[in-house]
């Protein structure tokens, strides 16, 4: 129950300080607003690597729990219950992000959507490429035989800031169901008729990064 707790508390840290610097930087109005959403999602993965990482090895991901279940590292059993407590703590830190920006003029979520000019399978393929790159890159580093070691987390955290630095302009960046899922919700509209999009693209983007990484990175 210890793992499953401490991916609930990192995925809304990760949601509350990700989604809640979108929302106070107005992310896409400026260069400035999407460098400091990039790194604010890139940090935050970081500092929960370091801080849980050693508990339940940090996924705060649908799409990395995924992976590492079509690795082998973990049964599905428990790759459900990491799922479902992820998805649980995207909510708890949406949550807690309408309650601080109730009282101010700021508004929205961070939830994720195509941006203008971006075609559904624009958006479709960015999510699965780019999430692609980033279970990819977690997989490789956490490998016990040709990871990075305790330098996993800021190899990982990196991966995410250049992965949203390029991502954003067409989806906001997902990359991670969990982060989309209670932001959609809350916010409506286009957002959630185009949720399936970010829980779709990730999930395939995580089962091909499995199968490159047993073709790269397998022992025989």
């Amino acid at each position: 129950m210890k793992k499953y707790l401490a991916e609930m508390i990192g995925t809304m840290v990760l949601v509350l300080i990700g989604c809640g610097t979108a929302v106070s930087l107005n992310c896409g109005s400026d260069t400035a607003s999407v460098v400091g959403t990039a790194l604010a999602f890139g940090l935050a993965v970081v500092a929960m690597a370091y801080t849980i990482g050693g508990v339940s090895g940090c996924h705060i991901n649908p799409a990395v729990t995924l992976g590492v279940a079509l690795s082998g590292r973990m049964p599905w059993k428990e790759a459900a219950m990491y799922m479902l407590f992820q998805v649980l703590g995207g909510f708890l830190g949406s949550v807690l992000l309408m309650f601080v920006t109730l009282p101010t003029v700021l508004h929205g979520t961070g939830a994720n959507d195509l941006q203008p000019g971006v075609t559904m399978v624009g958006g479709l393929l960015a999510e699965v490429f780019f999430t692609f790159i980033f279970v990819l890159t977690v997989l490789g580093t956490t490998d016990k035989n040709k990871g990075a070691g305790n330098f996993a987390g800021l190899a990982i955290g990196i991966c995410l800031v250049i992965v949203h630095l390029v991502c954003i302009r067409y989806t906001g960046t997902s990359v991670n169901p969990a982060r989309s899922i209670a932001p959609a919700i809350f916010e409506g509209g286009t957002a959630l008729e185009n949720l399936w999009i970010f829980i779709v693209g990730p999930m395939a983007g995580a089962a091909l990064a499995a199968i490159a990484w047993k073709a790269v990175g397998s022992q025989e």
